[in-house]
């Protein structure tokens, strides 16, 4: 092993760069708190369409620690859905839709910050529920307004988790312990993407609008609805600013790109935001002061991608961008492209194309060393060295990968007892 790869970061570092580096990582914002108390700092990968979570070595190997069942009350929620004819035609659009034949049961998760509970938003369930990691059980259960949960973000203290609901064009936001809402803001059409700022004052949210419409040409971009990023203050839920990059990409030509926000991740100082938007093989970077787009990077397109927009998944041409801790490279899940690479933020030039089936996310090692990608086409995620853009290894997990999130269990934890 290369001796840039022995390289830890101290754990203060590590939890302020990569809560600012990537809303993949921000569970790592507890590593301070954490250091000394017997947890272990792990990744959940989220196996959306198995309903489980792996659990796996945050760095190194990424060898799997354990495995938890995320939908232990199937049952219950499969008899309240059955018996309300308006939550069954939702449950059954997820399916036929979003979820690409498939029941959507881990969209995103976060542990607690004492390493005893793991919190995953369950699209198909409309809900967001607690699972204690040493019995399985569930400790609480939050329903979201609407039909349908998605994706989260934790604060940097790791008290507070914000969730999407994208039916009802809402985020709440609860207390990561008890399951209280705290307090709950309106977003755009279909809320996405969550973001605390590293000192915890807002919340970004990314509203992508319909992703599930057949109207994909640029000249129907209208009818995919409110598509912003709306900032509130984390402690009032009030709304501070609306940006709508509409009016940015119009600024400078690009009156045929979409606007709508898909996994986005702000620069260690949080002056720059890079985001990926429906459609495009690339990346764009964001002036927060000046309140313009500044760059554009398009990536390679694979040869072997239909140009027919219909057959994206959800709009989705590249989905799954983070920032080393460092800042100084970005890395890309091409997802509709079959690779991954890393850029380098200064020049935008990529590194090498690695090969990759459907890869629907990219977050940060706990070392800081690699970018992780969920390979869902293949049902593994994939380490990337940062510094050389090369494969490192590749470990299987459960049915269709997406969201990878830092976070820590219990030192001795090797999966529920029930399991």
């Amino acid at each position: 092993m290369p001796a840039s790869r022995t390289r830890h970061l101290c754990s203060v570092a590590a939890a302020l760069a990569l809560t600012v580096a990537a809303p993949a990582t921000a569970a790592s914002a507890t590593t301070a708190a954490s250091a000394g108390t017997g947890l272990r700092e792990v990744m959940f990968v989220g196996n959306n369409w198995d309903g489980t979570a792996d659990v796996i070595r945050s760095s190194g190997d990424f060898a799997k620690v354990g495995r938890v069942n995320v939908i232990p009350d199937k049952a219950q929620r499969m008899a309240e859905i059955n018996a309300d004819p308006i939550k069954w035609i939702y449950f059954t659009a997820i399916r036929n839709g979003v979820g690409e034949g498939h029941d959507q049961f881990a969209d995103d998760m976060y542990s607690t910050p004492d390493g005893r509970s793991v919190v995953v938003s369950r699209p198909s369930f409309a809900d967001v529920v607690s699972i204690d990691l040493a019995t399985g059980r569930i400790n609480w259960r939050f329903p979201v307004a609407g039909y349908r949960a998605d994706h989260m973000a934790v604060s940097p203290d790791g008290t507070r988790v914000a969730v999407s609901a994208s039916t009802a064009n809402t985020v709440h936001v609860l207390d990561i312990a008890t399951g209280r809402q705290l307090g709950s803001f309106a977003t755009g059409d279909k809320p996405h993407e969550n973001i605390f700022t590293k000192d915890g004052r807002y919340i970004w949210n990314m509203s992508i609008g319909d992703v599930n419409t057949s109207l994909d040409d640029p000249g129907w971009d209208w009818t995919k609805g409110d598509r912003r990023i709306t900032v509130v203050d984390a402690t009032t839920y009030k709304q501070v600013k609306i940006i709508d990059m509409r009016q940015r990409l119009d600024a400078i030509g690009l009156k045929n790109f979409s606007d709508a926000v898909r996994p986005a991740v702000f620069s260690p100082d949080e002056s720059k935001l890079y985001f990926q938007v429906s459609f495009f093989n690339g990346f764009l970077e964001y002036d927060v002061a000046a309140d313009r787009i500044t760059r554009v990077k398009t990536l390679p397109k694979n040869p072997a991608t239909s140009e027919d927009r219909t057959t994206w998944v959800n709009d989705s041409r590249h989905h799954g961008l983070s920032m080393n801790p460092e800042g100084t490279k970005l890395c890309v899940a091409g997802t509709m492209d079959d690779y991954a690479t890393v850029v380098d933020r200064a020049t935008l030039q990529e590194g090498p194309l690695v090969t990759a089936s459907k890869p629907y996310w990219a977050t940060v090692s706990g070392d800081g060393e690699d970018c992780v990608i969920s390979e869902s086409g293949a049902d593994q995620v994939t380490a990337i060295d940062f510094a050389t853009g090369e494969k490192v290894t590749s470990v299987p997990v459960g049915d269709h990968p997406q969201r990878v999130r830092l976070g820590h269990v219990q030192a001795d934890w090797t999966g529920p007892s029930g399991s």
